[in-house]
């Protein structure tokens, strides 16, 4: 694992060593066991290891035995042994031991038609000294970060973009469409960043380019839903069971101690029992929890652990001051980042990173095997869609139902009345409404960046192919979800959190190949009445005690109820009062201050919206005040 960053500055410009070795150091936190740099006249790279795999001899840039190629690489390749005999039996001698060496030898021997090959997550960048031309790849499903940057006729790119920023001759302003994205999904869509200037190479894709000209940029794998049929029930589960076990034991490739997050849900429940069988040692399992609150899993999660015969390791997380777990949180990101689960992400990694380097966590499941409830409604929604629309005005009488029952049925009627499930997609994983980004955007601003028609625009952006349009609704959610919110979102969330501790996250649900399989099952496999992840969770039950799996779903979050009150809504409201970002334009003061003041007065639960605003404002001053205290060692302006 591993940060990297580099600059074809082209046009026989020289780039300078100390250029990228400043790059390289903003991302520290990523590779803080080794670091190389390669400069070849207007064109230099470099990284910052985390030494999992080969640890005497991954060393990187690795080079071709006849130095022509170059390599940098951030991830693991887990199925690097299996390629290897082939390699060697056509011609590559290989130096090391390292994954790394292998995905280099596999791009010269097989070019692009490498990367469907790889089982892995991969940010890569191959130079090639002979034709003096770059190759960027990233992995299919986007585990692992990309971004890049084309200016001045040069093009950088890096794991993360605050290396970027510190490049000569580069410039960055906000691209405000990125800010509405922020506001109203909590962060930014893909592939654009908070940067008008900067993008992030989609999941699946490679860039190529050369001296002269444009990039070029192709899609070399994507999610395609093809249902086999002919298998019963029962094969179906065996066949969950095998194909768990064997991700998670592929996934277990490391030189170095592996555990696992554990919360007692289905997802890390699955990873850790496959973990615990494969394992010759007790496996050390890590669990965050929030004693007293309603969401606490501490007590379920250590029952998991016990019964698998796990080391369990636990973080009792009380309530803390808000000014000194924001920012700090805020700081492991280079964009504003309003995801309330990096919160205990960020906690649980900075203690398993005492004990381990690398975690398999259950990310990826729910997108896969139809695990989330917003799916199902959506469904619901596509199917009752036609008798709501036959019941005309009528149907506006759900609304007035009492209470919370009367609002559940007003978004599932606003649900219904959309034209596909891409469009309620966008709609069911917003963290604001309409109306209340209408009382909070500026005028101008509104009028920009938030149309009446805006799903409708979202989905002509993303999901215009008409192969996507025929699959049915189910299917479309789950591949807004696998296309957009995970890489976007989950897998952003995940990254960045972790490695800002040097841990390294492995997702084994996420391999392409475990991912193309389970876009094979049948609805019913995944999706029976109202419980997701059928065949999951069958395939598991064996492993764990009767019941283990019963329990209500809770995942990753915050107690806001608990704790989004005093000291929290204090700091959010003072961090937001003395930001710069109160006066950029884009947010109405006085809106902002009446969502606090009927949030404390419980007239309201704007919650989520306000942490958006103080995550905002905590970003915009880290990135434009530059306050080295405040940043701490993984930030850079």
């Amino acid at each position: 694992m591993c940060g990297v960053a580099g600059w074809y500055r082209r046009g026989g410009r020289p780039v300078a060593e100390a250029a990228i070795a400043r790059a390289c150091d903003t991302i520290e936190h990523r590779g803080p066991d080794d670091w190389g740099v390669h400069i070849d006249r207007d064109f230099g790279f470099g990284m910052r290891r985390l030494s999992i795999i080969d640890l005497a001899g991954g060393h990187q840039p690795i080079f071709s035995p006849d130095r022509r190629w170059a390599i940098v690489f951030n991830g693991e390749i887990y199925n690097h042994p299996e390629l290897r005999p082939e390699l060697e039996a056509w011609g590559w001698q290989f130096a090391t031991h390292s994954d790394t060496e292998t995905l280099l030898a596999a791009f010269v021997r097989w070019g692009d038609a490498a990367w469907p090959r790889l089982e892995g997550m991969y940010g890569a960048a191959i130079w090639d000294a002979k034709e003096r031309r770059l190759t960027l790849a990233r992995d299919p499903l986007g585990i692992k970060p990309l971004y890049y940057t084309q200016q001045r006729g040069g093009l950088a790119f890096a794991s993360e973009i605050r290396a970027l920023r510190v490049l000569p001759e580069h410039e960055f302003t906000i691209d405000e469409r990125a800010v509405h994205d922020f506001f109203s999904f909590g962060h930014v869509q893909k592939p654009r960043s908070i940067w008008r200037e900067v993008k992030s190479l989609e999941p699946g894709h490679v860039l190529h380019l050369g001296a002269e000209g444009e990039p070029e940029i192709a899609r070399f794998w994507q999610p395609r839903f093809a249902v086999a049929a002919g298998k019963s029930e029962a094969e179906w589960i065996d066949e969950t069971r095998a194909r768990v076990r064997q991700t998670v034991e592929q996934h277990m490739l490391a030189d170095v101690s592996v555990g696992c997050f554990v919360s007692g849900g289905v997802d890390s429940s699955a990873i850790a029992a496959a973990m615990s069988r494969a394992a010759s040692a007790p496996v050390k399992a890590f669990t965050v929890g929030f004693p007293g609150t309603s969401i606490d899993e501490t007590e379920s999660a250590a029952r998991i652990a016990r019964h698998l015969g796990m080391e369990h390791i636990v973080l009792p997380l009380e309530p803390v001051a808000a000014g000194d777990l924001l920012p700090a949180v805020q700081a492991s990101f280079d964009e504003p980042c309003a995801a309330t689960a990096a919160v205990p992400i960020w906690h649980l990694s900075r203690l398993a990173a005492e004990h381990v380097k690398v975690v398999l966590c259950g990310e990826g499941s729910d997108e896969i095997f139809a695990g989330y409830k917003r799916q199902r409604t959506a469904l619901r929604a596509a199917q009752l869609a036609p008798l709501l629309s036959a019941l005309g005005p009528l149907a506006g009488a759900l609304d007035r139902l009492p209470g919370a029952l009367g609002g559940s049925a007003r978004k599932f009627r606003q649900a219904a009345e959309l034209r596909s499930s891409f469009q309620r997609f966008f709609s069911g994983t917003t963290i604001t409404n309409p109306w209340v980004r209408e009382r909070l955007y500026t005028p101008s601003f509104h009028a920009r960046q938030d149309p009446p028609d805006n799903f409708a625009n979202l989905e002509a952006e993303y999901f215009s192919d008409p192969e996507a349009q025929r699959l049915d609704p189910l299917e479309q959610f789950m591949l807004a979800d696998i296309t957009l919110h995970m890489p976007g979102s989950l897998l952003n969330r995940t990254d960045r959190a972790s490695m800002a501790a040097s841990l390294e996250a492995r997702v084994p649900f996420l391999g392409h190949k475990f991912v193309e399989w389970s876009l094979t099952m049948p609805r019913e496999m995944k999706l029976r009445g109202r419980t997701g992840k059928y065949a999951l969770r069958k395939a598991v039950e064996p492993w764990l005690f009767p019941g283990a799996l019963h329990s209500r779903k809770l995942g990753f979050q915050l107690p806001f109820a608990e704790w989004f009150r005093g000291d929290f809504a204090d700091f959010a409201q003072a961090a937001w009062a003395g930001s710069g970002a109160s006066r950029a334009g884009y947010l109405q003061p006085q809106a902002v201050e009446q969502l606090f003041a009927e949030h404390r007065a419980g007239r309201a639960n704007h919650g989520r919206v306000l942490y958006a605003v103080a995550m905002f404002a905590i970003w915009w001053d880290q990135t434009f005040a530059c306050e080295p205290a405040q940043l701490q060692r993984v930030a850079a302006c």
